[in-house]
């Protein structure tokens, strides 16, 4: 991870041209190339003295001694989050494209989804993941927390058709972790178990995510940061069945790309998009997070993916809603190297445009 420091315009402005230029050419960047082709009014020197600072700041690196630097998933972390510049004539023409290729009027969703799929990885040139919407009828029958160990409970879901999920929680726990938590014992986990019954039974899972947590934590304040544990689990893990099937599209042409040359590597992807795509709902089906209200898309950078096949790539996703409440997700997956304009405005207008046919047809 990056060091914690502040940046100047100029590291901004060397940092932004580096990861720039390392998208287009996947060659490391050297400071003669960054003079030769930025307006920097700058020397070599100068440019070579602030790459060595962006790279002690852990946001650039060195594969090799005598190479140049490039980029690392901490510096495509600040890229993302602090230099990029939303193109708004390719989200006109992305929007445009959409309009006349899918064809909703048709009525079906499917077709329509896998139209989807295949237009964003023919026009991002990455793997396309779409899954296809949940049933938002299924219900919260009961849910029980249950102490497993000094600090952490076992979350236990039953829905409406008698499907059991669980969920492995950490407990807010005292100073001393090795002392059990004397506030939240069995009969503490019970009395909030109950408090939940009453506010989550009779809930689709739909639902969930749009329920205002904050009052519940005021309405039982003793547990406010327990409920604030259960909200995140419920939105990351149980948002989606597992048995929600995924549409993927565009493995071959991605494969293709120089980050995904070595045949182990390749080998553990094509694994978990064939057959353990249970592992990647959670991921995929995740609502974005930060303080900014507007943000749609969630962006996950190299080893900020949790599952290993995912290391080295990004995965940018967004769900697709109907009449406000999430029920599916579309995806882009791809090397960090990625063209995370281009990427991001995809997914965003390709999940707007699900989610406004959806609506529509409610």
């Amino acid at each position: 991870m990056a060091k914690k420091t502040s940046l100047s315009d100029r590291h901004l402005r060397i940092l932004w041209a580096t990861i720039r230029h390392y998208i287009t050419t996947a060659e490391p960047v050297g400071s003669k190339t960054l003079v030769n082709e930025y307006d920097f009014s700058v020397s070599s020197a100068t440019i070579r003295n602030a790459m060595g600072w962006l790279e002690k700041a852990g946001l650039l690196y060195q594969p090799h001694t005598s190479a140049g630097r490039i980029p690392s998933d901490s510096g495509y972390r600040v890229y993302v989050d602090r230099l990029l510049i939303p193109n708004k004539a390719n989200q006109e023409r992305i929007e445009k494209l959409l309009t006349k290729q899918l064809n909703w009027e048709a009525g079906n969703l499917e077709i329509l989804l896998r139209g989807a799929a295949q237009m964003l990885a023919t026009l991002s040139g990455y793997i396309a993941i779409i899954t296809m919407p949940q049933n938002s009828t299924t219900q919260v029958r009961h849910v029980q927390l249950v102490q497993v160990a000094p600090d952490r409970a076992m979350l236990i879901l039953v829905t409406d058709s008698y499907e059991t999920q669980s969920i492995l929680i950490e407990l807010p726990g005292e100073e001393n972790k090795s002392a059990p938590n004397p506030e939240l014992n069995e009969g503490e986990l019970q009395i909030l178990s109950n408090f939940l019954n009453s506010k989550l039974k009779g809930r689709s899972l739909t639902d969930l995510s749009s329920l205002d947590w904050r009052e519940l934590g005021r309405e039982f304040e003793r547990y406010a940061n327990l409920i604030r544990k259960v909200q995140k689990e419920l939105s990351r893990r149980q948002q989606l069945p597992n048995s929600t099937p995924i549409m993927v599209r565009g493995i071959a042409e991605a494969l293709r790309l120089p980050e995904f040359s070595e045949l182990q590597q390749v080998q553990m992807l094509l694994h978990l998009l064939e057959e353990e795509q249970d592992q990647l709902l959670p991921l995929i089906f995740e609502l974005p997070e930060g303080d900014n209200p507007g943000k749609k898309v969630s962006i996950k950078i190299g080893s900020e993916n949790p599952l290993e096949p995912l290391n080295t790539c990004t995965l940018v996703s967004s769900v697709y809603r109907q009449k406000d409440v999430p029920v599916g997700s579309v995806g882009i997956l791809g090397p960090t190297r990625m063209l995370y304009e281009n990427a991001i405005a995809l997914v965003e207008s390709v999940a707007d445009y699900v989610s406004d046919a959806l609506t529509q047809a409610a």
